[in-house]
């Protein structure tokens, strides 16, 4: 059996302040020598990065639709190996989901993982009503236990006087903290429908710690570690990753401020698969690594686009690079970065110009949520049979297509590229709006590795004796 701690925190609906809390409670047990691994359910990438920062390993996210229940497990069990405690961080409201009768919840995945659920309650402008939103929640569903509630943002002594009594007379649940509004010392900006990447700013990992203060000063620790350790062992699963070849290919990854979501699950794929992992930055790195493909990944590049067209010489290598054959998987910002152009408040920055495109950011989303896609059957070395599931969200949409663009999916859920196409095929590049999990089509990493050992090689090799001859 497998035996961890396990704590799940949720709230009644979105902006209960569950990644604060979630946050502030992983730091102050890791500062206590609890090895903490953190999780967040769904697919977002920002909400992890904090909890990351705070907990001091890397989270991981649990999603019903790209990864299913029994990947859920393998994930889970393979990233909480060596913790003391799994904390995860639920998302939306405690009910809420894509399917009516709540099978891909936060409350289901509680179930499944056997996590002790604690309520965050915001607690603006309520007192007495907080019993009957209690009640609710507690009474939904018989085959979910609730362990406790935080109230937050309670606005007085007072206040919580009244929140206490209402709960104590007409709930019973045990009360594990009491969280004053504090809006002035948090200040956690927000950006679309999330916070801001924390890897985007060192300062912001300042509200980290204030957090953990928070959490520290107003929330019963030593109940939350004894709730937590009541939770039941779990069945035994096999590991996600299994390394099963030697690195025999070099993979280089664009990671910097501007591309910053990536699910940790995929690198290691890709890693098992045989590759070795090469960071590089768009913004700052001036050479080209000596790789046999990239693997550029999403964030905000139009945060940076003056720092990315500065960086002419990387622009100017990667493009000559994708024309000689060279193996690239990019997603939503990496598809803007492989445009020609990205325009953003008014403002128009050159990109690499591998693709025949351009990019104009839009005000509202033009793609959120999650995606099905299928295969057209048009690219070389990804081509799942079935649906594939996986996300979308992005304010910005492609313009200035060419005619006669090939695309690999068929957009049966989504908007992705056109409303009916993504995943623009260009020689050796597949670039779309789409973020895909590993656990959605298992083959991916195999697949990538394969093309980038069987083209990427040479194409790396060519390339690199084209940079030795322009130097002499």
């Amino acid at each position: 059996m497998f035996k961890i701690a396990k704590l799940l925190i949720s709230g009644p609906h979105r902006s209960a302040g569950k990644t604060t809390v979630t946050a502030g409670i992983c730091g102050a047990l890791k500062k206590r020598g609890v090895i903490v691994q953190p999780f967040k359910k769904g697919p977002d990438y920002i909400d992890p990065m904090w909890l990351s920062q705070s907990a001091g390993r890397e989270c991981r996210n649990l999603d019903f639709y790209m990864m299913g229940a029994i990947n859920i497990l393998r994930s889970f069990q393979s990233a909480a190996k060596g913790a003391d405690i799994a904390v995860t961080e639920g998302s939306l409201g405690l009910f809420d989901g894509l399917n009516e009768d709540g099978t891909d919840s936060t409350a289901e995945l509680a179930k499944l993982t056997g996590s002790r659920v604690i309520l965050v309650i915001d607690s603006t402008r309520m007192n007495r009503g907080v019993a009957p939103l209690i009640l609710g929640q507690i009474n939904f569903d018989n085959d979910l236990e609730i362990s406790g509630v935080i109230l937050n943002k309670v606005a007085s002594s007072r206040h919580e006087t009244k929140l206490l009594a209402a709960i104590k007379r007409y709930v019973g649940i045990e009360v594990l903290g009491v969280i004053p509004k504090m809006p002035e010392t948090l200040g956690v900006e927000e950006r679309h429908l999330g916070l801001i990447p924390l890897k985007e700013d060192n300062a912001l990992k300042k509200k980290v710690e204030k957090m953990v203060e928070i959490a520290e000063k107003n929330i019963n620790l030593n109940r939350v570690l004894e709730i937590s350790r009541s939770a039941p062992p779990m069945e035994v699963v096999k590991p996600l990753h299994l390394k099963t070849r030697p690195a025999t290919v070099k993979i280089g990854i664009a990671m910097d401020r501007a591309f910053t979501f990536y699910y940790p699950d995929n690198i290691e794929a890709l890693e098992a698969e045989g590759a070795k992992v090469i960071p590089f930055s768009p913004m700052a790195t001036k050479k080209l690594p000596n790789v046999n493909a990239l693997y550029i990944g999403g964030g905000f590049p139009e945060i940076f686009i003056s720092e990315l067209e500065a960086n002419i010489s990387l622009r100017k290598q990667i493009k000559t690079a994708i024309a000689n054959g060279l193996p690239v998987y990019a997603e939503c910002g990496g598809l803007m970065y492989l445009a020609r152009s990205i325009t953003y408040n008014g403002l128009k920055k050159d990109m690499v110009a591998a693709l025949p495109l351009d990019i104009e950011m839009t005000k509202k989303p033009t793609g959120l949520g999650y995606m099905t896609l299928e295969s057209t059957g048009e690219a070389k070395w990804f081509t799942p049979e079935g649906e594939l599931h996986c996300h979308e969200f992005h304010h910005s949409k492609a313009v200035n297509l060419e005619k006669n663009i090939q695309f690999a999916w068929k957009t049966l859920r989504g908007f992705g590229i056109t409303g009916k196409r993504d995943g623009i095929i260009y020689k050796n590049v597949l670039a779309s709006y789409a973020h895909l999990h590993c656990c959605a089509v298992e083959t991916w990493a195999r697949d990538f590795i394969k093309l980038a050992k069987d083209t990427g090689v040479s194409t790396a090799k060519k390339f690199q004796d084209d940079l030795i001859r322009n130097k002499r």
